[in-house]
């Protein structure tokens, strides 16, 4: 039987190779949508997907969602509404370089709440782990080069990465700290819900003041992917990660993220793989090991 500590480490996996796509797609959708209205679209199609089993767990646990409203409404602004939404804003004016460098965040976010807001310790074999993952990043991203690195400029859409990152960090954090009597069935129909209804006011000013969103054939399949995988499917896995290995061990198997973009970059759009490739790969996969092991003790 599987444990609860290899389900989350796998459930976490999945839900980043997910992202990882998202990142691909998302990307070029950014480009043709608004960015509230390119999330308003996604959040509908999980929503609509995900109604029929939300529903009656909606039902049945009313009364605890209306006793945590003033949690359900926050979690579903910064995991729902805002997240999302930023990284389609900052695609406008970064590059998919920046982007990546700033995502890699994310897990020191984590880290840091996690140590201020659940006093989780930072053991040496974690800050171990985060140093290799990180690194392994960095040589990712930077192909080999560390001019290339150096070369990175902050725009406007760096900032709002960056704000993305920190937002879904606390996200995960809030998503550990659930109530006991909300289950995640009915946590992601609330906060898809919720999120959704946010979203309007952002989209309606994008219809009457911006530019008339260019749908396609592809385009309408990239919707229904991050509709149903990105958000519906990755939200879900990415819920029972943290609720089996919690925010800390979450985050740092995020940072593999990078690494499957640039395969499915490869697969999918001919890009060559280099030996950067598989050197960045070690790193991040090794420290990642390293910071998820059973062995692994509070200090």
């Amino acid at each position: 039987m599987i444990s609860s500590k290899t389900r989350g480490v796998l459930a976490a996996l999945a839900a980043t190779i997910i992202w990882s796509g998202n990142f691909v797609v998302a990307r070029g959708l950014a480009e043709v949508i608004p960015p509230a209205t390119l999330a308003f679209f996604r959040w509908s199609v999980a929503c609509i997907a995900l109604a029929p089993l939300a529903l009656p767990s909606l039902r049945r646990e009313w009364p605890a969602l209306r006793r945590n409203f003033r949690y359900l409404v926050v979690t579903a602004l910064l995991g729902v509404t805002l997240f999302n939404t930023l990284i389609y804003l900052a695609g406008r004016t970064t590059d998919t370089l920046n982007m990546s460098l700033i995502s890699t965040c994310i897990p020191a976010f984590i880290l840091l709440l996690s140590r201020i807001f659940l006093g989780e310790a930072l053991t040496k074999a974690r800050l171990t782990g985060l140093t290799a993952a990180f690194c392994g990043v960095l040589l990712l991203v930077g192909r080999g080069n560390p001019a290339t690195l150096l070369a990175v400029r902050p725009n406007p859409g760096d900032i709002w990465m960056l704000l993305a990152a920190l937002l879904f960090a606390a996200y995960s954090i809030l998503v550990r700290r659930k109530p006991k009597d909300i289950g995640p069935t009915a946590l992601l129909g609330a906060s898809f819900g919720l999120g959704l209804l946010m979203l309007l006011p952002w989209t309606a000013l994008e219809v009457a003041f911006g530019p008339v969103p260019q749908f396609s054939p592809t385009v309408f399949g990239s919707i229904l992917y991050i509709g149903l995988g990105a958000s519906l499917a990755a939200y879900w896995l990415w819920s029972c990660a943290l609720e089996d290995i919690g925010p800390s061990q979450a985050g740092l198997i995020y940072y593999s993220l990078p690494l499957f973009s640039g395969l499915e970059a490869a697969l999918l759009l001919g890009e060559p793989v280099a030996w950067f490739h598989g050197a960045a790969g070690i790193l991040i996969l090794g420290g990642i090991r390293l910071a998820t092991r059973p062995s692994v003790k509070a200090a």
